[in-house]
């Protein structure tokens, strides 16, 4: 609280006490900061729900290296997508694709992304060449907002379904620490 030279008293974290410029320092205007502080910060939540991947959307194309650098472009007529969003998870899935059959991704037209933006070069050093020696096919997110759009759960693989569109037809959560991977991806689904 603060208290005006008319006496008044105001309480300083909800208002902004602006005072003229001419050094007799009156308070001349309050202006109201809390809920201007709160409609902004609404806001940025609201607009950034709205742009989370949903069921009906339309899977939005990219280009991504994998981790022999070859270009991947995401095209429609991929069935599943499963993104790890961070190492411990990726590391876990990595290991179950490795022990599928040769192709099990291609067969079941599915790509299986993995978030290394923001990996320190040093991480890059020793986790690079580690991916290279899966059989399995991994497109590396080094881009920003790469997998901003897209749903994501805690220790958890995104996996999205798609129609031969690209339009989302499901979105769950594997946990690849205790759920068999077939509950979420197979070519009969």
């Amino acid at each position: 609280m603060f208290r005006s030279s008319n006496g008044q008293i105001y309480e300083h974290a909800c208002h902004e006490a602006k005072y003229d410029n001419s050094g007799s320092g009156a308070l001349i205007k309050i202006l109201p900061v809390q809920p201007l502080i709160m409609s902004l910060v609404l806001l940025s939540m609201s607009a950034s729900a709205a742009d989370v991947l949903e069921v009906g959307d339309t899977f939005p194309e990219f280009t991504a290296n994998d981790q022999h650098e070859r270009e991947y472009r995401f095209e429609p007529g991929t069935k599943a997508i499963l993104i790890a969003f961070d190492m411990a998870t990726g590391k876990k899935a990595n290991a179950i694709l490795a022990n599928r059959e040769a192709g099990f991704l291609d067969h079941n037209s599915a790509v299986y992304i993995a978030n290394v933006y923001g990996m320190p070069a040093i991480g890059r050093f020793f986790a690079i060449p580690k991916m290279k020696k899966y059989p399995h096919r991994i497109v590396l997110a080094d881009e920003i907002n790469l997998l901003s759009p897209f749903p994501r759960e805690e220790n958890r693989i995104t996996v999205i379904r798609l129609n031969d569109s690209a339009v989302v037809q499901s979105i769950a959560f594997w946990d690849p620490r205790e759920e068999p991977l077939q509950n979420y991806i197979s070519a009969e689904r």
